[in-house]
């Protein structure tokens, strides 16, 4: 398994398995203090949160984290990609802040359940992320997998902590609660600066057509891809008009149990792309499929596993957790989109690394209308809508990067060669 993984997997899957317990355990503490209809402005907050973060913000790390993958490939100083990146960051959050002041009453309204201060908490999380994101990107692209690691779990501990405390004082209002969510990451941010590991050395000088290119296809496709991942609870409380507000937290818990493995496998992710884009540099055809073959294994049989514990174990686990609400077949083909969706997201990975930033966009735009085709018209029954939904969407994505890798690796084989 070891070998299967970039260098650097392990040490982040620490950080991620900190932080992901970290959620389970938040999400119980939360409902715990709030009640189930109470805390559904929380998973409202949450799931729209991580629609938009990786939507916007992941691009920019990836980005980050394979300019300078691909500088220190070359010898080269890496400190201008940052500062080329740092300002569309600024700029990004600016918009963001600007369109949720403009759809402040709807969001109020129609996902957190009146309250105002959730919506401001949106806001803050958005600013607090941007910085977040950044850093995460120079600690991967510079091999940094420890400090990567640290922000992760700090991500989920601190929110664990302070929502502890909350519940033993009894606080019971949901105001203290999204506030805490959304100011975390700006913490973390602030302190991984601060602690002075991230300095980056001088280079010469980057160009707009190094990024700026790259980095607005890679802001569509992964907008669109973040969005996939996070649509099911907020489509359920879109569509399901009237329907009750802890039916909508159910749902949230059983999209986070589902997407343990996808969770998990954010730390090969994190470690994979600048790995593939050093072998890329170098132009090692043969290193890149072995690294690619064996990543696909563990991948698959990681999500198969995910798919049967689902089945076998969902419901109970559900029960144990969250005093359940939802059936088997749910639990079950939620854990087979994810399973499906990883996938995508390293057939994905592997022809970004080949600069298929385009052909990326393209498919997760073709997967998310998709997703909105079948939610809209494949069933009368709320929940299975947004199953099929979830697993037609990931089905496309599948197809068109499996597509697009063969296309690139022939590029790449080709290259090498000559």
């Amino acid at each position: 398994m070891r070998s299967a993984l970039p260098s650097g997997s392990l040490t982040i899957g620490t950080g991620l398995l900190v932080g992901g317990i970290s959620i389970y355990v938040f999400f119980r503490l939360g409902q715990e203090a709030l009640g189930q209809d109470g805390f559904k402005p929380i998973v409202s907050l949450w799931f729209v949160m991580f629609a938009l973060v990786p939507g916007f913000f992941l691009p920019l790390e990836q980005e980050v984290s394979r300019a300078v993958a691909q500088r220190r490939a070359l010898g080269d100083g890496v400190r201008p990609v940052v500062r080329k990146v740092a300002p569309v960051a600024a700029a990004i959050t600016v918009l963001l802040v600007v369109a949720v002041t403009l759809a402040r009453t709807r969001l109020t309204n129609d996902l957190f359940e009146g309250s105002a201060i959730v919506t401001l908490a949106l806001v803050i999380a958005l600013i607090g992320y941007a910085p977040f994101h950044i850093a995460r990107g120079i600690c991967s692209g510079m091999g940094h997998f420890r400090l990567y690691s640290t922000m992760i779990a700090l991500d989920g501990l601190l929110r664990v902590i302070m929502c502890a405390g909350f519940l033993l004082v009894g606080l019971d209002r949901v105001g203290p609660y999204a506030l805490m969510v959304a100011v975390v990451p700006l913490v973390i941010a602030a302190s991984a600066f601060g602690s002075g590991r991230l300095r980056t050395t001088p280079g010469s000088a980057t160009s707009w057509s190094e990024l700026a290119p790259n980095l607005g296809w890679l802001l569509l496709g992964t907008l669109c891809a973040g969005a996939l991942i996070n649509a099911g609870p907020l489509t359920v409380d879109l569509l399901g008009d009237g329907t009750a507000p802890e039916v909508v937290t159910r749902f949230g818990n059983a999209v986070l149990l589902a997407r343990v493995p996808l969770f998990l496998f954010q730390a090969v992710q994190a470690a994979m792309l600048p790995r593939l884009t050093q072998l890329v540099t170098l132009g090692n055809a043969a290193a890149f499929r072995d690294v690619m073959r064996r990543l696909f294994v563990l991948v698959g049989g990681v999500g198969l596993i995910g798919v049967v514990g689902a089945f076998i174990a969902g419901p109970w686990a559900l029960e144990l957790v969250y005093e359940g609400g939802i059936d088997r077949r749910t639990i079950t083909l939620l854990a087979l989109s994810s399973a499906i969706y990883m996938l995508a997201q390293a057939c994905a990975q592997s022809v970004l690394s080949m600069s298929g930033h385009v052909f990326v966009a393209l498919g997760w735009v073709a997967s998310f209308i998709t997703f909105v085709t079948t939610a809209v018209w494949s069933s009368d029954d709320l929940f299975l809508r947004v199953e099929l939904a979830l697993i037609a969407s990931a089905v496309v994505a599948v197809a068109i990067f499996a597509f697009g890798l063969r296309v690139y690796f022939a590029r790449l084989v080709s290259r090498s060669r000559s």
